[in-house]
């Protein structure tokens, strides 16, 4: 859930990997890693993607 949800609102946005990656101070290869589900974000790379995409945690972590 999280996976799909973090590459479709970087995908709205017509954001590259490289991009957030720079947003957010972590490299290309951890949201690479985010985006297939091999790994998850800690929690203050969370509320940072919460606010750069302006979604609520409760949407990110369970979808509603």
């Amino acid at each position: 859930m999280l996976a799909q949800i973090l590459k479709e609102k970087r995908n709205e946005l017509g954001l590259t990997q490289q991009q957030i990656a720079e947003q957010l101070n972590v490299t290309r290869q951890t949201v690479s890693s985010w985006e297939v589900g091999k790994s998850i974000p800690d929690i203050s790379s969370l509320i940072d993607i919460s606010k750069l995409f302006n979604i609520s945690l409760d949407y990110m972590l369970k979808g509603d």
